[in-house]
């Protein structure tokens, strides 16, 4: 009986010489894929290399979604989805096309509401900084204006990728710009793998939590305003997105969870995740109270503090912060 034939690995192409923090990036996220798992790469501006591959990145002057991945031509202007201003660069156009799939086999996710979530988050956070980076799009529309404090653009990834390219007066070999270009596609896929092992199981993760403990909100008070977690997760973006999932933003005003010295911890719920106003704070005779004063005051034993900003305060137990949200409220 004859063995079978082996099959030959997937062939990747981008271009040879100066290369880029986008194709870096294309390639290596595509390399995380099964199909492409021990694909060889091939860096060249050759009609014939590019015939024989499976897929080709950032050059040839073609974009189809399906073989090849250029942005390179005049009339190119697609964007990530509708809504989006940004144009792709081979980063964008790779992460368009198969960022489900390598998000899928990545974190092992099988839900596909947390697949498209993360399919929109971690081009928002990440890819589209790539895309407009390699396509000269400033970040604010009045550039010139701005005087930044100090000089950042070293600290970027697209000038560590850009500074990995072999000096002009070393006369570099293709297989010099090859060699370096491995270096960039490392870096740039290890930022990206980076974040997305975060968004996938420690941001989701929370997501999860806070589903919980809203779905379950009216066992915890009635009045479905008090939501318990039994340990801190971060909180305030997922509550926000999970509101207005369920058509009741605005409703809850406290989050209740447990700090790591075994005490708990009341907090109001901003008003965006970004700002210090309280939806609705704590009761401003308690602002600034700690202790005893604060049990006697608040008619509550167990209370250590509400902050004189009145946006968070604590108690030894659960059922004292539980005392103090109704109490609140």
């Amino acid at each position: 009986m004859s063995k079978k034939q082996k099959l030959s690995p997937m062939k990747i192409c981008t271009h040879s010489g100066t290369f880029h923090a986008d194709e870096s990036l294309a390639v290596y996220m595509l390399r995380t894929l099964r199909q492409f798992k021990d694909s060889e790469l091939v860096r060249s501006r050759k009609q014939e290399d590019w015939d024989t591959s499976d897929i080709v990145v950032d050059v040839s002057g073609q974009y189809d979604g399906k073989k090849y991945f250029d942005h390179h031509q005049r009339e190119f202007n697609d964007v990530f989805a509708p809504g989006f201003r940004t144009k792709l660069s081979s980063a964008g156009l790779i992460y368009k096309h198969f960022g489900k799939q390598i998000i899928r086999e990545n974190l092992e996710l099988e839900q596909e509401k947390d697949i498209d979530f993360l399919y929109d988050r971690v081009y928002r956070d990440f890819i589209e900084a790539v895309d407009a980076n390699d396509n000269g799009i400033n970040k604010y529309e009045n550039q010139d204006e701005l005087k930044p404090l100090f000089k950042d653009r070293n600290f970027q990834l697209s000038s560590v990728v850009a500074n990995l390219n072999p000096s002009w007066n070393t006369d570099p070999t293709d297989a010099d710009y090859d060699k370096a270009f491995e270096k960039a596609s490392e870096i740039m896929g290890f930022a990206f793998m980076n974040y997305l092992e975060y968004m996938g199981k420690s941001f989701m993760p929370a997501k999860q939590y806070v589903e919980k403990a809203i779905g379950s909100r009216f066992e915890a008070d009635p009045s479905g305003k008090i939501i318990i977690m039994d340990r801190f997760v971060p909180w305030k973006e997922h509550l926000y997105n999970v509101e207005r999932e369920l058509g009741i933003e605005g409703e809850i005003l406290y989050v209740l969870f447990a700090d790591t010295s075994g005490a708990w911890r009341i907090a109001c719920v901003p008003v965006s995740a970004s700002s210090f106003d309280s939806r609705k704070k704590l009761p401003e005779p308690w602002r600034g109270v700690r202790d005893d004063a604060l049990s006697e005051l608040t008619g509550v034993p167990g209370c250590i503090f509400v902050h004189a900003a009145g946006f968070i305060g604590g108690a030894k137990s659960k059922d004292a912060v539980l005392q103090l949200a109704q109490k609140a409220i």
